[in-house]
């Protein structure tokens, strides 16, 4: 017996997008998107719609942006909705078990790892600094407890050498969408799931990240800091101080060569890179950006701004 969804849809980022896009035209209705109230941002501090509430006024779906969901009017608003099932991507808020119990079909999430491996707000980051080989997608049924609930379907990734934190949240967004349309069809085709508990003993988290984080310690090797500036390249930025000012790096990738006698952050060598000795090894800088100017390819870095060799990049 086909049981017919009606799904509201908690999501905030750009991360949430292709699902719910892909639900859209996939035919399942959805009667309600459920998204952070709009936020200050640009040097005017206009508020800016998320991106879930952009794609749902495309899509022609109610939005409801309630600042918390523990109130009691937060609750009766939600529960007025007609749904049975809840989809949640990035939503950004703490649910509380009495709304998790609204839909008669259940909660599910899309959660941008292989669980139990990095549960938590930060799991693209922490898999790239930690030099993770593979990543991937969970759906899951949500419970009170961060990210434990059981598995219903994982698929995986590689994580390549120049693959950022950006690249990989859209290839997992795309990814995630897949999966969670091939869930709601089989929920709508056999409401009981195959679920799987997951493996307590192999948790780890992903604590969010931090601006103190994005800073680089030149004195760690050259693959350490690489990871970082791939981990660190929308917000925040992976960040060095050069000529006294905050300089943001945007992309760099690991060198070959070495120079024992150069101090750590120096410049050692300018051609289409910047060469920087690390603690072990050689950082190429491949862009960067100093304050209120543009981001820039290394060369056209060294032709505006004339950098030395001998110059130091400091932690």
């Amino acid at each position: 017996m086909v049981t017919p969804l009606k799904i509201i849809f908690a999501g905030t980022p750009d991360f949430a997008v292709p699902a719910l896009q892909a639900l859209y035209d996939k035919g399942y209705k959805i009667v309600g998107v459920l998204t952070q109230p709009d936020r200050p941002s640009g040097r005017g501090l206009k508020l800016h719609p998320s991106a879930i509430k952009h794609k749902a006024n495309r899509l022609g779906i109610h939005v409801y942006q309630p600042s918390e969901l523990k109130s009691k009017q937060s609750f009766e608003t939600i529960a007025r909705i007609d749904f049975n099932v809840m989809i949640i991507a990035a939503y950004g808020l703490i649910i509380p078990q009495t709304i998790l119990d609204l839909p008669s079909l259940g909660c599910f999430n899309i959660h941008a790892s292989l669980l139990p491996r990095w549960r938590g707000a930060a799991p693209i980051h922490r898999a790239i600094l930690m030099g993770d080989n593979l990543t991937g997608v969970t759906i899951m049924r949500v419970v009170q407890k961060l990210d434990a609930g059981d598995m219903i379907k994982q698929a995986e990734i590689q994580i390549r050498e120049n693959d950022t934190t950006e690249k990989l949240t859209k290839n997992l967004a795309e990814l995630g969408a897949y999966l969670m349309t091939e869930v709601m069809s089989e929920l709508g085709g056999k409401v009981e799931l195959q679920c799987t508990p997951q493996d307590e003993a192999s948790v780890t988290y992903a604590e969010k990240v931090t601006k103190e984080e994005s800073k680089i310690n030149w004195n760690d090797p050259s693959v350490v800091i690489g990871r970082k500036i791939r981990a660190f390249n929308s917000f925040p930025v992976a960040q060095t101080e050069y000529r006294e000012a905050v300089c943001k790096i945007w992309g760099a990738e690991i060198g070959k060569e070495n120079d024992k006698e150069a101090k750590v952050g120096q410049i050692i060598k300018l051609d289409d890179f910047i060469h920087v000795q690390c603690g072990k090894g050689i950082l190429l800088i491949k862009e960067l950006q100093m304050p209120g100017g543009k981001r820039l390819k290394s060369k056209e870095f060294i032709l505006g701004h004339q950098p030395k060799l001998g110059d130091v990049f400091k932690s």
